[in-house]
């Protein structure tokens, strides 16, 4: 996710010269650098009287706790830390760099390594106007960005659009079998399902209609898209089990952030 982040910055304009990245391993180190990125082996192998507008934490949350603390020596009024881990709060971070950072907590989603992700964020007090619209705009390279001022509304959109991309790869998969099933070849059923399933979510994303407005326009009464939707649609299918999905993905995001 930070490597999709990171080529959307320099495709608007970003100059790898203006970025500094702190990787530990060689293997990544060699191409970033090949690219024009300033790459480090750790914080403290930044040049001294290193001052960043923004610090980016995009690691996976299991070893946050050995990566934030050194930042702590970067927090002063001009710097934001903004962060993509997945269950690591604001207060988690205060905790670590101390109460008087500007922080900001943003979910993205796997889409944006198309440029077509979207991003959720919100922040602490200290965050300032400018930091705020700096933020949105680095989140936005990639696709839509977003921001709340409730902290308790990233556990429902971690459960909604962070896993999303999952729900919608395992109704490809769900729509393939039931293709095979009814006498489809597998691999002609495995590119209907596929094809269908990105031509409908371009033509949502490029229309102004509603969801429901393009499913009904699909639907001639009587006929078989109908009888389908009979089934889909019925008391206790679709809706009823995304309800039961999402809020048991928000539970265990609130559980996670502990």
């Amino acid at each position: 996710m930070g490597g999709a982040i990171l080529e959307g910055w320099v495709d608007n304009g970003l100059a790898a010269s203006d970025v500094s990245i702190v990787e530990p391993g060689q293997n990544a180190a060699g191409p970033l650098s090949a690219k024009g990125f300033n790459v480090v082996a750790g914080p403290d192998d930044l040049e001294d009287g290193f001052l960043p507008g923004v610090v980016f934490f995009a690691v996976k949350p299991q070893v946050m706790d050995e990566v934030a603390p050194p930042y702590r020596a970067y927090v002063d009024a001009e710097t934001v830390f903004l962060s993509i881990a997945a269950g690591k709060t604001i207060a988690y971070f205060e905790k670590c760099l101390g109460m008087e950072a500007a922080i900001v907590r943003a979910m993205p989603n796997t889409p944006a390594a198309v440029r077509r992700g979207i991003t959720v964020a919100c922040g602490n007090t200290n965050v300032s106007e400018v930091q705020k619209s700096m933020c949105l705009d680095l989140l936005g390279a990639v696709g839509i960005a977003d921001w709340v001022e409730d902290e308790d509304l990233i556990d429902a959109v971690t459960a909604l659009s962070g896993g999303g991309p999952a729900y919608v790869f395992l109704l490809a998969e769900v729509m393939a079998k039931a293709g095979i099933a009814s006498g489809l070849p597998a691999e002609l059923s495995g590119r209907l399902a596929r094809a269908t399933v990105a031509g409908a979510g371009e033509l949502l994303w490029q229309s102004d209609a509603a969801a429901s407005t393009l499913r009904e326009n699909v639907t001639s009464p009587g006929g078989t898209t109908f009888e389908a939707l009979q089934v889909l649609m019925a008391d206790d299918a679709w809706q009823p089990l995304m309800d039961c999905a999402i809020a048991a993905a928000t539970a265990r995001s609130k559980e996670l952030a502990g």
